[in-house]
C-alpha cells in the first residue's frame, strides 16, 4: 500500500495553511480598522475638549459682564431681587446642565461601530 502523494496530500496540508492565511488576513484587517477608529476617536476628543473648555471660558467672561450690567442697572432700587433673581437662574442652568451631562455620560451609542459591524459580517460569513 502505498501513500498518495498526488495532489490530493499537498490540498490537505495546504487547506488548514490557507485557512490560517486568511484568518490572519481578516484579524489583520480588523486590528488595523480598529487603529484607525482609535485614532480618529482620540482625534475627536482632544478637539471636542478643546472648543468646549474655549467655550466655557467665554460663556463664564459673558455671564460675569452681563450679571455685572444687570447689577448696576437696578443697584438703586431692586439690588437685593437682581441678586436672588441671578442665583436662581444660575441654579436652574447648573440643573439643566448636570442632568444632560448625566444623559451625556450614559448613552449607549458605540465608538467603535465599523469594528463592530466587520466582526459581525465576518461572523456571518464563516458561519454556515
Amino acid at each position: 500500500m502505498t501513500q498518495p502523494t498526488g495532489p490530493t496530500g499537498t490540498d490537505q496540508s495546504s487547506s488548514p495553511r490557507r485557512l490560517g492565511a486568511a484568518f490572519l488576513g481578516l484579524l489583520h484587517t480588523h486590528v488595523e480598522l480598529f487603529g484607525i477608529e482609535l485614532q480618529e476617536q482620540k482625534a475627536r476628543t482632544v478637539r471636542l475638549l478643546l472648543f468646549a473648555g474655549l467655550a466655557l471660558v467665554f460663556a463664564l467672561l459673558l455671564l460675569i459682564g452681563l450679571s455685572a450690567l444687570l447689577l448696576i442697572l437696578v443697584w438703586d432700587s431692586y439690588r437685593l431681587y437682581g441678586i436672588i433673581g441671578l442665583c436662581g437662574l444660575y441654579t436652574l442652568a447648573a440643573l439643566f446642565c448636570a442632568m444632560r451631562l448625566k444623559a451625556a455620560v450614559f448613552d449607549e451609542s458605540s465608538p467603535f461601530h465599523s469594528t463592530l459591524e466587520e466582526l459581525a459580517n465576518d461572523r456571518e460569513r464563516l458561519m454556515p
